[in-house]
């Protein structure tokens, strides 16, 4: 079975990592509603005030199948993105198209090309076809190594833009042509679950790119700046062919009715993107400059979270931080000394901050 996001993090044993450093032993495991979660990328807000109101209302059908909200949300997707709702296909979060896309283009013959580090979801999907894994190391600026993440007979390459767990971007001109270069026969994924945060002007979304590149998949989520990773929605922009293949592998109305006006509500309130971007843009600027006064360095990032450099071995930190009742991400052995917090409200990071001090001594 695959992993999900928690699963990675159970992966920890974050007990015996704990009792292997003294300072994790000093303070007691405060109990759950004191927790701290800056360990999944999520949007500590949640959604917008529309989409609760339209959850609410939405009680009143709770007994219907959802095939009309699903219209309606496909619609509004293709109307958003100048695209015809054939070219869209709806998804339960954006790792459900990740999982549609190895399905449909991986097998024994036919790899997967990704990043090391990136999103792992893919890997294991395409496992489960029985597809081999390549995995290429991001390049000294922490951008996907497109030059090297083309092989023969690769049946999927996967780019995750911006880039989790590193926050960074692969600049707009390299991702183009890399597009120009590859072989129609292979399917490029790019995944731009945290697009609404990317503010570096080497950023683009390809998403309009679907119409000349019949072999481009993108992916796009509402569990991040949209808050609604506990709804479950995303979606898939391709060529209606592409479209075709991975409805196919698709189940019917894996998307339940909350999720559909949620996220139809959400796209109909641009104010909440906007908000959201501001707010993290600021909230990360602070911790940012705080890090750096303790002198720690950062990954440049383009997301609502932060690779910190903390010069040792991550998982003791990681254990020991939630010791402390602030969760942090899971280590990524391509990067053992980094450790991915994401950004919360601004009292969650002083939080942090303060656990994070405590860690030092």
């Amino acid at each position: 079975m695959a992993l999900s996001r928690r699963a990675f993090a159970q992966i920890l044993g974050a007990g015996a990592a704990a009792a292997a450093l003294p300072s994790a032993r000093l303070f007691a495991v405060p109990p759950l509603s004191k927790v701290v979660r800056l360990n999944s990328n999520e949007n500590p807000y949640g959604p917008s005030p529309a989409a609760i109101a339209a959850m609410r209302d939405a009680f009143a059908v709770a007994a219907r199948y959802p095939d009309e909200e699903a219209e309606g949300l496909a619609a509004d997707v293709a109307k958003m993105h100048g695209v015809a709702a054939d070219e869209v296909l709806l998804g339960d979060g954006s790792s459900e198209i990740l999982k549609l896309v190895a399905a449909a283009y991986t097998s024994p013959s036919r790899s997967v090309v990704m990043a090391d580090p990136t999103f792992e979801a893919i890997a294991h999907y395409a496992k489960a076809s029985g597809a081999d894994v390549v995995k290429v190391p991001l390049d000294t600026a922490y951008a996907h190594d497109l030059g090297k993440m083309a092989p023969a007979g690769a049946g999927v390459v996967y780019i995750c833009n911006p880039n989790n767990p590193t926050a960074s971007i692969t600049p707009k001109a390299s991702l183009h042509a890399f597009l120009d270069s590859v072989p129609a026969s292979t399917i490029v994924l790019v995944d731009e679950a945290y697009h609404h945060y990317a503010a570096s002007p080497e950023y683009e979304s390809v998403a309009p790119l679907i119409k000349s590149k019949p072999n481009l998949v993108v992916a796009r989520t509402f569990s991040k700046i949209y808050g609604m990773a506990g709804l479950r929605a995303g979606y898939a922009l391709a060529n209606r062919d592409v479209i075709k293949k991975l409805d196919a592998q698709k189940s019917w109305d894996t998307m339940n009715v909350m999720a559909l006006v949620a996220a139809r509500a959400s796209l109909a309130d641009p104010g909440f993107v906007a908000d959201g971007r501001r707010r993290n843009a600021a909230t990360r600027a602070t911790v940012i400059e705080r890090l750096g006064a303790m002198g720690y360095k950062v990954i440049p990032s383009d997301a609502n979270f932060v690779m910190i450099d903390i010069r040792r071995e991550v998982r003791p930190v990681i254990a020991a931080m939630r010791a402390n009742g602030v969760h942090v991400g899971r280590p990524f052995p391509a990067l053992p000394h980094h450790l991915r917090v994401t950004i919360g409200t601004p009292e969650e990071m002083q939080q942090f901050l303060e656990a994070f001090k405590r860690m030092e001594a």
